[in-house]
């Protein structure tokens, strides 16, 4: 069984470094754009002649653009310079369509200084919608005093109550521009096709040349800036910013784009991939890399863990040595984590993994209340198994802790909940109740690991952990330390992740402290041996005279398993 084991291991290990590989193989081939290497097919870039240019920005309701007629010049930027970043707010007019939940397009243009864009044949231009459909996040009030009774509020109250759900027009505050500057030379036999899109070519004397790549940055239209359209809102800030950028980099972000987009098409929301952009916006492509060989070991670890968490619980028959009362708090917090999450609309790449995680806690309060379930027709009916004795020991010291814990904890959580309740604002009483546990489930719930050193201290014995789970845990907690001094974050949080290594650390003096006094125990029996050749210790799996219930563990009391006894 352990060779089953250990091959499936290596087996995910091999694939993940196949993968890793094939990865970087992959991103070195978007990076790095082979340049022509001969002037028979070579394209030249329209930039290295030094035009002069000029920037325009209009905006349109209609997607299709066929003249001058009906569009409005919101940003005129004459002698632009593709060298140099700016960032400008303009105010711009909202038609009335728009206003009606319309839509208004960004038709931006390149072309040269003094030339209109409709007059200029080497123009380049690009449209970009500055709306978006969505559901708007319902009106948070103070549930005692109702205050917070916004514009936005009086129109939904004249609204049905079934047009609340239906999505309504908001406004992209933020319209991000590209040109890319490198003079690079494009092999017409091998030009990249994600940027062969984004390319217009112009014949000039024998040689073929490509006008500005333009290109506009949609990852960094995120959903907390987006605001919604109301029929009173006659004009709009829109922030115009432009910055360079080299070839690896651009056809990086047409890639992230694109894997954007594919989320949408297959049934993410606008929320939902939000989540995705978030991890590249304002993030250095170096640090990138760095974050995504990262985080590819922070989920191969947590497979691992996830895989050797399920085989000790799935093998669990005895809780001796287990505090009950911790696996009870795992699974209610999980639960409430999951409940949280779906309250505040969170997207489905963060819902579905903390869905899973929820139940496989729930699986584990069944095993260790030793709960099965017997349907009388269509009636459940709960049956719990019997404790042994050492199991009763082991709940005497639990419910001893939760003793000791619980005048610390439940003052804190309750207080908390009136705080929140007196000076935060919540869309109703149950998502209050909800944020109450979720805010006590972060702030104090690594307190309920303390039950299990306790347990760990009394019975003298550490054997009864899953510590191949822990290991990997473990890894991904030094992931977690380290990227919280990196990654912006609240100092809050950035605490919370170093809240659980404290106990980490204290679950590690207690193993090494149980291994220690168990070679001392062994060497003295063996030293008592007739023969020198030591005691011979029976082998058991799972069973309540071993000294933690795990296979392979010696039949050793647990007091002599910490040296107490001689």
């Amino acid at each position: 069984m352990w060779s089953g084991r250990s091959s499936f291991t290596s087996l995910v290990v091999g694939v993940f470094v196949v993968y890793v590989v094939h990865t970087c193989w992959v991103m070195y081939g978007i990076v790095y754009t082979r340049p022509c290497g001969s002037d028979g097919n070579c394209i030249q870039p329209y930039l290295a002649r030094r035009p002069k240019l000029q920037l325009s920005v209009y905006t349109t309701t209609r997607s299709n653009l066929g003249a001058e007629n009906n569009v409005d010049l919101v940003l005129n930027v004459e002698d632009f310079d593709v060298e140099s970043k700016f960032e400008r707010t303009v105010n711009v007019s909202v038609p009335k369509k728009t206003r009606n939940n319309g839509t208004l397009y960004a038709y931006i243009f390149l072309h040269h200084a003094g030339i209109l864009p409709w007059h200029d044949g080497k123009q380049v231009h690009l449209v970009s919608p500055l709306t978006t459909y969505m559901v708007p996040k319902p009106e948070e009030v103070n549930l005692l005093t109702g205050e917070s009774i916004t514009q936005q509020q009086i129109e939904a109250e004249k609204k049905p109550p079934s047009a609340l759900d239906e999505p309504v027009s908001h406004w992209r505050p933020r319209l991000t521009l590209n040109v890319m500057v490198d003079d690079f030379v494009f092999d017409g036999a091998s030009l990249p096709a994600d940027v062969h899109r984004y390319m217009k070519m112009i014949q000039l004397g024998k040689t073929v040349h490509y006008l500005p790549i333009l290109f506009i940055d949609q990852l960094s239209n995120r959903v907390k800036d987006l605001m919604v359209i109301n029929r009173s809102s006659t004009e709009l800030p829109l922030t115009v910013s432009y910055d360079k950028i080299s070839l690896g980099r651009l056809r990086f972000w047409i890639h992230m784009q694109d894997a954007v987009y594919s989320l949408q098409q297959f049934g993410f929301s606008e929320r939902d991939a939000d989540e995705v952009k978030g991890i590249f916006v304002d993030t250095n492509l170096y640090f990138l890399a760095l974050t995504f060989f990262v985080a590819a070991f922070h989920l191969l670890f947590d497979f691992l863990a996830f895989k050797n968490d399920i085989s000790f619980w799935k093998k669990k028959r005895s809780m001796i040595g287990m505090s009950t009362k911790a696996v009870l708090w795992r699974g209610f917090s999980t639960v409430v984590i999951f409940l949280f999450l779906l309250d505040e609309q969170t997207s489905l790449l963060v819902l579905v993994p903390a869905g899973i995680g929820a139940a496989i806690e729930l699986w584990k309060v069944k095993k260790a209340l030793k709960m099965s379930v017997v349907w009388r027709g269509l009636r459940p009916q709960f049956q719990f198994g019997t404790y042994s004795e050492s199991e009763r020991k082991t709940e005497e010291y639990d419910t001893q802790a939760m003793k000791y814990l619980s005048y610390l904890l439940y003052p804190l959580c309750i207080g908390g909940a009136v705080y929140s309740l007196l000076n935060v604002k919540y869309k109703s009483w149950y998502s209050w109740l909800i944020n109450s546990f979720v805010n006590g489930v972060y702030a104090f719930g690594f307190l309920f690991m303390l039950p299990q050193l306790f347990v760990n201290y009394k019975m003298k014995s550490v054997a009864h952990l899953p510590w191949k789970a822990f290991t990997y845990k473990a890894f991904n907690t030094f992931i977690d330390d380290v990227f919280a001094f990196i990654i912006t974050m609240p100092t809050s949080h950035r605490l919370a992740c170093f809240r659980d290594d404290v106990v980490f650390l204290v679950y590690l003096y207690q193993r090494c402290v149980a291994a220690v006094a168990t070679s001392t125990v062994w060497r003295a029996r063996r030293g008592r041996h007739p023969q020198g050749l030591g005691t011979v210790m029976e082998l058991r799996p799972d069973s309540e005279h071993t000294s933690g219930g795990h296979e392979g563990t010696p039949d050793i009391p647990p007091a002599a398993a910490w040296g107490l006894v001689s």
